[in-house]
C-alpha cells in the first residue's frame, strides 16, 4: 500500500527524507527550549535532515506526583510559539485531554497522542478534528496490528494526516522490548511510521525505588540504527544538553553533543535502506 505523505512545517513524512523529531522531554524553561531548538536546528541542518522540535508543556503521566510536570498548557504553548517564531522550526507537543487539542493546534505543527492514551477515542478524535498532523504513539500494551483500529478512529474524525510511532512493548516488569517487525506491520496501514529510540530504552518505574523511571541510554544508538535499517520515515529522540540533570526522562535521553555523529551514521543507513 502506498504511504500517505504527511506534511508538518517544512518536513514531509512518507517522502524520501528521514525526519528527525528531537528535543527535551519537558519544557524546563523558555531559555532551555531556545538553546536546544537552536542547537538541534544547526545539527540537523548540517546533516541535511528535516527537523521538528519536540517538548511537552505537561507530563501528566509522571511516575510520582512530586515529579516536575512542566509549565502547563497556557505558558507552555506560549513558549513553543516563541520557539517556532524565533527559530523557524516546526514544533510537536503532546496532549492528554480533548480540550487541549484546539489550543495546541493553534501553535504546533504536530499534535502527539501519548502511548498510554493511544486507545482514548475522544482524545484521538479531538486531535484529528483540528486538521493538524497527529502522531499517535503505539501503546506499550498494544500489538502493532491493534493500531489499525486506532487509525480508523482518527480517519473517522476526518483526517489522513496520521503518523504512527513505535516506542517499545512491555516485557515483564519495568522493561520494554523493541520488535522491529512492528515498524513493517504498521507501515502496511498506509501511513508514515516513526521509531522512538529513547523511550524504547526506558525502564518504566524502575528508578529511585519506583518513584521515577530509569533508562538504558547506551542502547539508544543501536536501536536507532536498527530501526533506520528496517526502513522508517522518522526518528523520535529525547535529546538533552545534560541528561543526568534533565527534569524528566534523563536516564533514557540522548546527549546533545553526541547527536551529530549518530545522525551521520543514520543518514548513511537510511540511504542504503531506501536504495
Amino acid at each position: 500500500m502506498p504511504t500517505t505523505k504527511v506534511k508538518a512545517g517544512t518536513a514531509t513524512f512518507g517522502g524520501p527524507d528521514l525526519i528527525i523529531i528531537a528535543g527535551p522531554c519537558v519544557i524546563e524553561s523558555y531559555e532551555s527550549c531556545l538553546r536546544h531548538a537552536t542547537k538541534l536546528a544547526e545539527i540537523t541542518s548540517r546533516a541535511k535532515l528535516p527537523f521538528i522540535f519536540k517538548s511537552s508543556f505537561d507530563k501528566a503521566n509522571r511516575t510520582s506526583h512530586t515529579s516536575y510536570r512542566g509549565p502547563g498548557l497556557i505558558e507552555g504553548l506560549e513558549i513553543l510559539a516563541r520557539i517556532k517564531r524565533e527559530t523557524g522550526v516546526a514544533v510537536l507537543t503532546d496532549i492528554h485531554e480533548p480540550a487541549q487539542a484546539a489550543p495546541a493546534a493553534q501553535v504546533v505543527d504536530v499534535i502527539q497522542i501519548p502511548a498510554l492514551l493511544s486507545r482514548q477515542t475522544d482524545l484521538i478524535e479531538a486531535a484529528a478534528k483540528t486538521g493538524c498532523a497527529i502522531n499517535i504513539k503505539k501503546g506499550q500494551f498494544l500489538a502493532p496490528s491493534d493500531m489499525k483500529a486506532v487509525v480508523a478512529k482518527a480517519e473517522s474524525a476526518g483526517t489522513k494526516k496520521i503518523i504512527l510511532t513505535e516506542r517499545g512493548f512491555s516485557f515483564g516488569y519495568n522493561n520494554l522490548v523493541s520488535d522491529m517487525r512492528s515498524l513493517v506491520i504498521m507501515r502496511t496501514f498506509g501511513y508514515p511510521v516513526v521509531f522512538d529510540a529513547t523511550h524504547s530504552a526506558q525502564l518504566p518505574g524502575a528508578g529511585a525505588g519506583g518513584e521515577r523511571s530509569g533508562g538504558q541510554r547506551e542502547f539508544v544508538a543501536p536501536l536507532a540504527r536498527a530501526a533506520v535499517a528496517v526502513g522508517i520515515d522518522g526518528l523520535f529522540m529525547e535529546v538533552h544538553e545534560d541528561p543526568d540533570h534533565a527534569l524528566s526522562d534523563g536516564p533514557n535521553s540522548y546527549r546533545l553533543d553526541e547527536l551529530p555523529a549518530l545522525l551521520d551514521q543514520l543518514k548513511q543507513i537510511h540511504q542504503i535502506s531506501r536504495a
